[in-house]
């Protein structure tokens, strides 16, 4: 149901309008939430041409309230006390969220955001998904942005653990974005929902992209960066977080990679180090929070524990940990009983990694 005031559906055609000027304005400021915070008059006197003027003044709620509708979306605005109030503690809460899904995701005012790399390394998307699974384990919605990568296997993480899942996009929320992602997007929306602060249809612009991530911190009561570069733009994320006051948290990683680099630089300014869901916790609920189950490091039994040894040092198939001396057959039914126990999983490329049901 497409529930938002006229003045909150004017105000975001009106930015949808100007999305290729504020490409260029985005670049122009050195707070991007500045473009954003400034009334529709100065928005408007951005286009020189006037056109987005003419198209602001002709403005019609009511056809947009079918557009949304025809997109299977519900839009609520700024003005509406179903609104999260998180949103409202950013210098430029988004004017309308239009969601596809269950709204109720976004009542979960400890949320966590789990966000990172697009080109992540086998560790850092084994360490989203595992940090996913386990917030989710522990009751807790997981924010991210649906991007390829840390995003990606963050929500499969939740998925998989058969929790609440809220997806922030740069596009319309009707518009699956990466396109490969599809099947994930639709998983999100039944699971819990998808959102975007533009209308349905929109394509995605530069300028979006850093405008999602503060509605995902925004969102997260904690943001956690699990893997990143130096310049990546999760780390606008973990920027946006600390400037509302939410707490910020950093996986660890080797020294020697650049995937590593921008998460220990957040380490080394002072972000909340997260090894597991444990830290996580201990910051949103506060350390007396109820305990939760985490496996243990390692199996009491010889032969598992030879195996998740060999699988922390990168041995991570079937055959390579099998051409170690032990009999194939035996190697397949040893993993599935270290995965049984949540010790090790099957990764995206058909790797078994740890999983210790948190990093």
């Amino acid at each position: 149901m497409a529930d938002a005031c006229d003045g909150c559906l004017r105000r975001t055609a009106l930015l949808a309008a100007l999305a290729a000027r504020l490409d260029i304005e985005w670049r122009r400021r050195s707070a991007p939430s500045g473009v954003l915070s400034l009334p529709d008059e100065a928005l408007i006197g951005l286009d020189p041409t006037g056109v987005v003027a003419a198209a602001h003044a002709r403005f019609a709620p009511a056809a947009e309230r079918k557009r949304i509708e025809a997109a299977a979306l519900a839009a609520v605005c700024r003005c509406s006390p179903a609104y999260p109030s998180r949103l409202l503690e950013l210098p430029d809460p988004p004017a309308v969220l239009h969601v596809a899904g269950d709204r109720a995701a976004l009542e979960d005012v400890n949320a966590v955001a789990v966000v990172g790399a697009r080109r992540g390394t086998p560790y850092g998307l084994s360490v989203a998904r595992s940090l996913g699974q386990s917030l989710s384990t522990a009751g807790t919605t997981v924010v991210s942005g649906l991007a390829l990568g840390v995003d990606s296997a963050a929500h499969l993480g939740a998925l998989d653990a058969s929790g609440r899942v809220v997806a922030v996009l740069a596009g319309g929320a009707d518009v699956p974005y990466p396109a490969r992602n599809r099947a994930l997007h639709r998983r999100v929306v039944e699971r819990g929902c998808v959102i975007s602060e533009l209308p349905p249809g929109f394509a995605p612009h530069r300028w979006a992209f850093v405008a999602r991530n503060r509605i995902i911190a925004g969102l997260a009561a904690m943001t956690v960066v699990v893997e990143a570069t130096e310049r990546s733009g999760s780390l606008t994320t973990a920027d946006f977080a600390a400037q509302v006051g939410r707490a910020v948290g950093a996986v660890p990683g080797p020294v020697t990679s650049r995937f590593s680099a921008g998460a220990n630089a957040l380490i080394a300014a002072g972000a909340v180090v997260v090894r597991d869901v444990r830290d996580v916790r201990d910051i949103v609920l506060g350390p007396g929070a109820p305990p939760i189950a985490v496996a243990p490091a390692e199996p009491p039994e010889p032969h598992l524990r030879r195996l998740v040894r060999a699988i922390e040092r990168g041995h991570g198939t079937p055959a390579e940990l099998a051409g170690r001396g032990e009999d194939f057959a035996r190697v397949l039914h040893h993993l599935t009983e270290l995965e049984l126990r949540g010790l090790v999983r099957r990764d995206f490329g058909g790797r078994y990694v740890r999983a210790q049901g948190a990093p």
